[in-house]
């Protein structure tokens, strides 16, 4: 990448990252009016940040992206999707390709950041201090059953953290625990978003992410591990199976 290219690149995520600040000032803001609506309401109101920031990074970065699988979404029922964490363009996308309401694991500490953390509070996260622990699985275990039972989807990172693209870590056992516990199904996602938005990076590399969804399958009667191993091996497997993002 020569200097100029460089140039060009920055120019245009600092345009975005101006954009995302902007907005992100506007929705905190906006969140305590949200707090007056059924959480039915609240949802798509605190999503649309999520599809704006997703539509403003394909405007200015020339960031694009496709969908495999989308039918295996389900379209009964609460359900939990384990995805591979690359980047925090997925934080952006997820939310714009499931139509469900959906809650997240996150770390705690999300939470205290001004305006943004004012717009999670409003979605019911599972937020964990992830130094806990056992008290971490726990809480992921019986906040996400109560959770699903009530119809809302809940999104977890087996991973626990961005990991890079040709990097990879031992999948958390968190999310198969809240599987096995609740019994209710697991959709995986793999996808590439780490080649275009590297963690810590302001540069962002145009071109199209590829999320591939893969068929829902019962955890009923199956343990935690059996489970996490599941997902980690059809996750692994399908990265090296997405095209590169291209340009």
């Amino acid at each position: 990448m020569n200097a100029l290219t460089t140039l060009w690149l920055g120019t245009r995520a600092t345009v975005f990252w101006i954009g995302s600040a902007i907005s992100t000032v506007l929705a905190g803001l906006l969140a305590p009016l949200l707090w007056l609506v059924p959480l039915k309401l609240r949802y798509p109101g605190v999503t649309l940040w999520n599809c704006f920031n997703r539509w403003w990074l394909e405007v200015t970065c020339g960031v694009k992206y496709q969908v495999i699988g989308r039918e295996n979404i389900p379209t009964e029922g609460a359900f939990i999707v384990m995805a591979n964490h690359q980047s925090t363009w997925e934080t952006f996308a997820i939310p714009c390709i499931f139509p469900q309401h959906l809650s997240w694991v996150m770390k705690r500490e999300l939470l205290k950041i001004p305006f943004f953390g004012w717009g999670l509070r409003l979605i019911r996260p599972i937020a964990i201090d992830r130094a806990a622990g056992r008290a971490a699985v726990k809480q992921i275990s019986h906040q996400g059953k109560a959770l699903l039972e009530e119809g809302i989807s809940i999104v977890i990172f087996p991973e626990g953290t961005r990991v890079a693209p040709d990097e990879k870590l031992p999948y958390k056992i968190g999310g198969a625990i809240l599987a096995s516990h609740a019994g209710f199904p697991v959709v995986p996602v793999a996808h590439n978003a780490g080649m275009s938005w590297r963690r810590h990076a302001w540069i962002k590399r145009p071109g199209t992410i590829t999320v591939s969804i893969g068929p829902a399958f019962s955890t009923k009667n199956m343990k935690a591990d059996a489970i996490n191993q599941q997902v980690e091996n059809w996750i692994e497997a399908e990265k090296l199976r997405l095209p590169p993002i291209g340009n």
